[in-house]
């Protein structure tokens, strides 16, 4: 048995962050579920970016599009809606079989809408009702600005992963909107369950420490702050407000893992997906990451309820004079920057294959 095979066993489920239309067409993703216990999909900016610059798969679909009079940002989510659909099809029995636990795709809003609650709820609905799958997620980012619109695009029964969350404080700030969206559906009779995932960042907390800890702490910062998470997690599901809900037939926001490939090239490529280890979550990682785990992964137990040793690792981050909650809002502000930046390059990038295709006709 695999190690991606045995995480699977352990409650943990596996998906790929990535898509490509290679990917969907030439049945790598079906072989990944098969072989490799992959339940779900995730995709970002960045991720079609690249498909597009290295690939020809859309130059038809593109010149087209472009040709028809759609703006780049239009074409962009025909585009994706086009492979996420494909692959929530895919993904669809998955998603039946569980209930609406596992099986999903996720899409993200524009972040150019990033301050405007309202309109990044309208575009999170106008994306779901497009696509035509139950089991698409919409991503809206968890930072301060974006908790109305988490909340607002729930109690409207929209699907939501819930994206670039760093800290405990993040984590529990958006499960707030979560729950305050689900007890709005029950208070007016409406159907509580709604899918959701809460993803909380890794490898970006090793690498904005490094070099500034003493060595035992380098690559154990990341780790920590999951794990602390996770028994936030645990905890908030054991308590007598999700009950009630709980009661009424909702379904728990799960929890999901994201960055977790290893950037530090002395660090285990795997190191990441083992130490996270935990039952009813979620490890989306890079292709990469998901074939290495396969060859030679290892599961060594589970994540405890309590996030074990967690709390002291942290507080020994904090003697070496890392302020770990300021970094964490450091983190979500970069990273928010970042998603930026990619969906502008996102966009050029477009741009560029529309221009170069138009050149040659």
């Amino acid at each position: 048995m695999n190690a991606t095979k045995r995480l699977h066993e352990v409650g943990q489920s596996l998906w790929l962050d990535n898509i490509t239309r290679g990917l969907l067409r030439s049945g790598t993703l079906e072989r990944y579920i098969a072989e490799l216990s992959v339940t779900g999909l995730t995709s970002n900016p960045a991720i079609f970016d690249k498909a597009i610059t290295t690939t020809s798969d859309y130059d038809d679909a593109i010149r087209a599009k472009v040709g028809e009079g759609r703006s780049y940002e239009e074409v962009f989510f025909e585009l994706a809606l086009e492979d996420l659909g494909a692959a929530a099809d895919i993904f669809r029995p998955i998603w039946e079989r569980t209930g609406g636990v596992d099986g999903w795709v996720s899409l993200e809003v524009s972040p150019l809408l990033a301050y405007d609650a309202m309109a990044t709820v309208e575009a999170a609905k106008d994306l779901f009702a497009r696509a035509e799958r139950p089991n698409l997620f919409i991503k809206i980012p968890g930072t301060p600005e974006g908790l109305p619109a988490i909340e607002e695009a729930v109690a409207s029964g929209v699907p939501v992963n819930v994206t670039l969350l760093f800290s405990r404080a993040h984590y529990l700030a958006q499960a707030e909107a979560y729950l305050s969206a689900i007890e709005r559906r029950v208070a007016a009779g409406l159907d509580p369950r709604v899918g959701s995932v809460a993803s909380v960042f890794v490898s970006r907390w090793d690498g904005a420490v490094k070099g500034s800890v003493p060595a035992e702490l380098e690559n154990t910062l990341g780790v920590a702050v999951c794990r602390k998470i996770y028994a936030a997690y645990r905890e908030l599901y054991a308590s007598d407000r999700w009950l009630r809900l709980a009661n009424e037939g909702a379904m728990p926001q799960r929890l999901l893992f994201a960055s977790t490939s290893a950037k530090d090239p002395g660090l285990r490529d795997t190191a990441y997906v083992t130490a996270l280890a935990a039952p009813f979550t979620v490890n989306t990682m890079p292709e990469a990451t998901l074939l290495a785990f396969g060859d030679h992964g290892a599961v060594d137990g589970t994540v405890p309820a309590d996030g074990g040793d967690a709390g002291e690792t942290l507080a020994r981050f904090e003697a070496a004079g890392i302020d770990v909650a300021a970094l964490g809002d450091r983190l979500r502000a970069d990273g928010a920057e970042a998603f930026d930046a990619a969906w502008a390059e996102l966009l050029d990038c477009i741009e560029r294959k529309s221009n170069a295709l138009m050149a040659v006709r």
